[in-house]
């Protein structure tokens, strides 16, 4: 990979927060997308947002991003301090299922992006290189399939310059192989210092490529940790010490 480094927000055994989410909730009419969410993104971290369909995954990336309002809560950037960073320059939100610029070509897209957004030229080969992107290179967007269009999205993202990465579902639309490729691309990424959040609905994928977890149930954050901590809280919840596996946790917790 190339030079690029993303340097951590705090060098200490628990970094400080890059993203702090409080109370925050969303309603749409009469129903409740999101009720009093908590929890914080941490500097150089892979953090997964768990939670079945319908959780609430997509609003709560949405109002991270700004792309729809939230009725209560805020949203802080800790170690901005005084200055408060806008938004748009510590966050870029990689959404699930949508095609840009239809008519134009991958490679067309990753070079508007980098120059458009200020992104990382120094990383767009081993990128193409690394999601299998070369020979999607002059082939126009809305002609990909989904896997490819999925893989297209996460070259875009990673390319760009922000320090958290929010990427909806990066594994939908993946096959077992390519699934494996991308966590070990998110993974390098990482390890270099980026901050990435992903949602994701596949229980056991997220055990195997995320340091820390948001478990959404209905809405609400029903807990937040490492693997070990959630599965300490879960065996206490259950009075039990045989939990197997993490989608046995998550069941015990929501």
């Amino acid at each position: 990979m190339g030079q690029t480094t993303f340097n951590h927000a705090d060098d200490s055994a628990v970094p400080r927060p890059l993203v702090h989410v409080q109370q925050l909730s969303k309603t749409y009419g009469s129903f409740s997308a999101l009720s009093g969410v908590t929890f914080s993104v941490r500097s150089g971290e892979l953090l997964g947002l768990i939670g079945p369909n319908g959780a609430g995954k997509t609003t709560l990336f949405e109002c991270l991003a700004g792309v729809q309002p939230f009725d209560s809560g805020e949203i802080t950037f800790p170690f901005g301090g005084a200055q408060r960073p806008p938004k748009s320059s510590i966050l870029f939100y990689v959404p699930d299922g949508i095609t840009p610029w239809p008519d134009q070509t991958v490679g067309w897209a990753l070079q508007f992006g980098i120059g458009f957004f200020g992104g990382l030229q120094d990383l767009y080969p081993d990128i193409v290189r690394e999601l299998s992107l070369g020979e999607l290179l002059h082939v126009r967007i809305r002609a990909l399939s989904k896997g490819q269009r999925k893989r297209f999205l996460l070259g875009l993202g990673l390319l760009m310059p922000q320090r958290v990465l929010l990427i909806d579902e990066p594994f939908e639309g993946l096959d077992l192989r390519q699934s494996r490729e991308v966590a070990a691309v998110l993974r390098k990424f990482v390890d270099k210092g980026r901050t990435i959040f992903v949602s994701i609905h596949q229980i056991a994928d997220a055990a195997k490529i995320c340091d820390r977890f948001v478990l959404l149930s209905n809405g609400f954050v029903v807990a937040e940790g490492k693997l070990d901590e959630l599965t300490s809280l879960a065996e206490r919840k259950q009075a039990s010490t045989s939990l197997g596996d993490f989608e046995e946790v998550f069941l015990a917790l929501t």
